[in-house]
């Protein structure tokens, strides 16, 4: 992958003069920039420097920045900001936090760090398949270093693309990531800068994309310094269900885009990154002629040869943030499509609260999101209380990706309970299969893979007076269900707060090679090798699928074409007789869930080839092929 030369805008940055500091401050009178010698903030440190900044017009581009370059500063000294002769605080777009949020900047230079992965040449993303992880609860240590280790286990389950939840750095030790309030530093909780790097670097040796979910519709309630330096990064005319909105469209917000902006192209930069997943682009509010996240994915896109990829999270189910620009569209790569998992989760679990009652949980609905990529077109939403979603039938079916297990459809579970802890085991098992072989881009959540026996709960580590609000706030959130409607009830939600809450949603190794555990494994593994070496069954470019219910609980679906195309016939529910189109003996059987391989007590379908049918004795999938 070639990257194209870049020049930071923000942050501590080196040069050929020495050191470049730059900030965003336009309301103070002064700003003094404050440097220490060496890697602490003790009163003996030797400290070098308390300059005055000039405030300068930076062209080309016009925001009034202040700017100083110090040619004495080195790697590893700390520094910070303070306006108007106020407190030293940290840089916004500091590039490291040894000691917290709360504390000084680090000095570190992108460039020492040896890359050797010059012949990586990006993500395929026909050959997507995501996996989605938590740095500090995916392993025990839970840093960058122990994540490494990992990474021959994931090539070799068949996944191709990494997607890291938010690393930039959060209050305390131990957050899910999306409270982040330093957008340039990774976590200090996880490792230091070339830790991260070493992760990605590792990564793409062994063919494995890197992706980086990001945060820019707000930021996390406790220890970002941006908005004191400037109020104007937030606008109240919008308000998220984090507080006030990111300032995309008043006065400021040229600063505030640029500074979106130059974050995502450092992350790709500066750590190699393959592509970035955008944070609840809905709560992105933009007016403009030009959407903000069509701008920052035309900039991702340019930062390197092949494009990094861009993908949002977003619940509207938006064609137009899919199409090429030159139609109108954002250009996006594709966007987290939730209906598949809803559609599922009440098939399997008859959930039915929040937006689950916008869904019956049928093999119709089934059917339609396998055909068009999402179900919701325009349909009125009893949820959103509107008309929700877009005709889809211009997008190829690879740009949604979907899941059974994520860490909001896990995390936000009140118990933080996962979807294979609530469905019957062989129901289960079809819907992995329909996963692993739809045409849209699959997505799986750590663990998920073996049928982990840990949550992923809620946890945080903030101050107490917050971390008590954060805690009743929890409990509020559900009191509209049943089981924790009552004060007893509640308190069975785990406290956020609490050191437990996050060392329980830890994954546990060990317990992958217990049987049930492994069979789980198994069917993954060979789920993925079929999506690897045929064609037919990975991410298809194709604007729709041939799809269908037969009757209410099973769904079949047409991967490819004959003779080498695959038939899926999937029962989710209960036992039954189905009759498949094309069912004959020149089909072979590629693959069934209730192999014992993949089935404690097995309970394999009979297939009545000159009947064209299948005898489900219980819930289940088959793959079928035109020749072996």
């Amino acid at each position: 992958m070639i990257r194209a030369p870049r020049q930071p805008l923000f942050g501590a940055v080196p040069t050929t003069e020495g050191y470049r500091f730059r900030l965003w401050a336009p309301e103070a009178a002064s700003v003094t920039l404050h440097l220490r010698r060496g890697q602490g903030v003790g009163s003996d440190l030797f400290f070098l420097c308390a300059t005055r900044i000039e405030k300068r017009d930076l062209t080309p581009h016009p925001l009034p920045l202040w700017e100083t370059v110090i040619p004495g500063a080195r790697v590893g000294d700390l520094y910070a900001y303070s306006m108007d002769d106020g407190p030293p605080l940290a840089d916004p777009a500091g590039r490291f936090l040894p000691h917290g949020v709360h504390r000084w900047s680090e000095i570190v230079d992108p460039r020492a760090f040896t890359w050797t992965d010059g012949s990586w040449l990006g993500l395929d993303a026909t050959r997507a398949v995501i996996y989605e992880l938590h740095v500090g609860t995916f392993t025990p240590e839970g840093t960058f270093s122990a994540a490494l280790g990992k990474l021959p286990y994931l090539r070799d389950l068949g996944i191709t693309a990494i997607e890291l939840m938010p690393v930039a750095d959060f209050a305390g030790q131990r957050n899910w990531g999306y409270d982040g309030v330093a957008l340039f530093a990774p976590s200090r909780a996880y490792g230091r800068p070339d830790d991260l790097r070493a992760f990605v670097n590792a990564a793409h040796q062994l063919g494995l994309a890197v992706i980086l979910d990001v945060v820019y519709n707000h930021f996390g309630p406790e220890g970002q310094t941006l908005s004191k330096f400037s109020p104007q990064v937030f606008t109240r005319a919008h308000s998220t269900p984090w507080g006030v909105a990111v300032n995309l469209e008043e006065a400021g917000s040229d600063v505030v885009r640029a500074f979106l902006k130059d974050n995502a192209l450092h992350w790709i930069d500066e750590y190699h990154l393959d592509g970035l997943r955008l944070d609840a682009t809905h709560s992105l509010f933009d007016s403009s002629e030009r959407h903000f996240v069509a701008e920052l994915a035309e900039a991702v896109h340019r930062a390197a040869d092949p494009a990094p990829l861009v993908y949002a999270e977003d619940f509207r189910n938006r064609a137009d943030m899919l199409l090429p620009a030159s139609s109108g569209g954002w250009d996006l790569e594709g966007t987290w499509a939730d209906d598949f998992h809803h559609v599922v989760r009440r098939m399997l679990a008859g959930d039915r609260h929040g937006y689950y009652a916008d869904y019956q949980g049928s093999a119709d609905e089934l059917a339609t999101t396998l055909r068009d990529g999402w179900l919701y077109s325009g349909q009125h939403s009893t949820h959103e209380r509107s008309a929700r979603g877009t005709d889809p039938r211009q997008v190829p079916m690879r740009k949604s990706v979907i899941c059974i297990q994520n860490h909001d459809q896990v995390g936000n579970r009140a118990l933080g309970d996962r979807l294979h802890d609530a469905a019957d085991p062989a129901a289960w098992r079809a819907a992995v299969t329909v996963l692993l072989t739809a045409p849209m881009t699959p997505l799986l959540f750590m663990g998920q893979e073996w049928a982990t026996s840990a949550p992923f709960q809620f946890f945080t580590d903030f101050e107490p007076g917050l971390g008590e609000l954060v805690r009743d706030g929890r409990r509020r959130e559900f009191r509209d269900f049943p089981e924790f409607a009552t004060e007893e009830g509640a308190r069975l939600i785990p406290d956020p707060q609490a050191e437990t809450t996050f060392e329980a949603s830890r994954l546990r190794w060990e317990e992958m090679t217990g049987l049930g555990h492994a069979r789980a494994l198994a069917l993954h593994r060979a789920l993925l090798k079929l999506r690897a070496d045929r064609e037919c069954l990975r991410g298809s470019d194709a604007c729709t699928c041939t799809a269908q219910a037969l009757g209410t609980d099973t769904v079949t679906f047409t991967r490819g074409q004959d003779p080498d195309g695959v038939v899926v016939v999937a029962r989710l529910r209960g036992a039954g007789r189905v009759t498949v189109t094309g069912l004959n003996e020149t089909r072979s059987i590629l693959l069934d869930t209730e192999d014992p391989a993949f089935a404690a007590d097995p309970h394999p379908p009979a297939v009545d080839r000159s009947a064209g049918a299948i005898d489900f004795a219980r819930p289940g999938a088959i793959l079928l092929a035109g020749r072996a």
